[in-house]
């Protein structure tokens, strides 16, 4: 998905035991506002996208991606 709008709200089905943890953890990393689980029969999480998100690296979600090379 590229360039949602801001305030699209995203369901994220997520089955690993670390998800309620690591969603609201990756959302404040990145700006997103995690909306916590749905009501629903599988593991279902709101992420309220933000307009001034940070960007993380496609290859490593966990991380910030770069905005200057290293040396």
């Amino acid at each position: 998905m590229e360039d949602p709008p801001s305030g699209t709200v995203v369901h994220v089905i997520a089955t690993g035991p670390a998800a309620p943890l690591d969603l609201p953890a990756w959302c404040h990393m990145v700006a997103h506002d995690y909306l916590g689980p749905l009501s629903s029969s599988r593991p279902v999480y709101g992420i309220c996208l933000a307009a001034d998100a940070r960007a993380t690296r496609a290859d490593a979600p966990w991380h910030p991606a770069s905005t200057s090379s290293r040396c």
